[in-house]
């Protein structure tokens, strides 16, 4: 007797994410009925794209709101059945300090694979995740800095060079986290062309005589 599979009413996947050029969350893929839970339970608004339609937020939402609403949504779809991905940045129910954790796993990783090195090659790994031009974590720090620096001084209302001395110190700080990225930039440079350690160089001769007269 021949046994065929059964077949199951697997509805189609519902990705939840925020887009990082727009700052949107958006909402791809699903069925009628996905879409009708999107727009009811977490006030998703229909919109046609040069790749298919999608669902998003309304504009302005501060991002505890866009947090709330995407994850009412997902576990809206998730009842009902539907296979769901929710950006991890938008799940409101995530661990609080999740995030946070994650991040010190990430820095003690790095600094386990600096003191494991063994070959200039993989210093050089360590310290291109360090001073990367894009995602670098220097660049990323000095970027939390400049945005705390303008943030503070427009909430006292202080004109650029007007600043008090600790938020112009603030921005001297970033100013040196940029030279501090080129300095590493530059030992990573030098760093990755060693493929091998250095070999103890063969005596001279006149060392090779110099070790003669001594042993005489």
């Amino acid at each position: 007797m021949n046994e065929t599979e059964p077949d199951f009413w697997v509805l189609e996947y519902v990705t939840i994410t925020k887009d990082p050029r727009t700052g949107l969350v958006v909402a791809i893929g699903g069925t009628d009925q996905a879409a009708d839970i999107l727009q009811r339970t977490g006030g998703f608004l229909f919109a046609p794209g040069p790749r298919g339609d999608y669902h998003r937020l309304p504009h302005g939402l501060h991002i505890e709101q866009q947090r709330l609403k995407a994850t009412t949504a997902a576990h809206a779809l998730l009842t009902a059945g539907h296979s769901v991905h929710l950006d991890p940045a938008l799940n409101m129910l995530a661990t609080p300090d999740g995030g946070r954790e994650a991040a010190l796993r990430y820095l003690t990783q790095f600094t386990e694979r600096a003191s494991a090195a063994e070959t200039s090659s993989e210093v050089a790994e360590v310290l291109t995740e360090v001073a990367a031009p894009v995602h670098g974590l220097l660049l990323l720090t000095r970027e939390v800095i400049v945005r705390s620096w303008i943030a503070a001084s427009n909430l006292l209302g202080a004109a650029p060079g007007e600043e008090p001395e600790p938020l112009a110190r603030l921005a001297g700080t970033a100013d040196s986290l940029s030279e501090a990225t080129r300095v590493i930039l530059h030992a990573r440079n030098h760093a990755a062309r060693r493929t091998q350690p250095p070999t103890a160089a063969p005596a001279s001769a006149p060392d090779r005589a110099q070790s003669q007269v001594a042993r005489r």
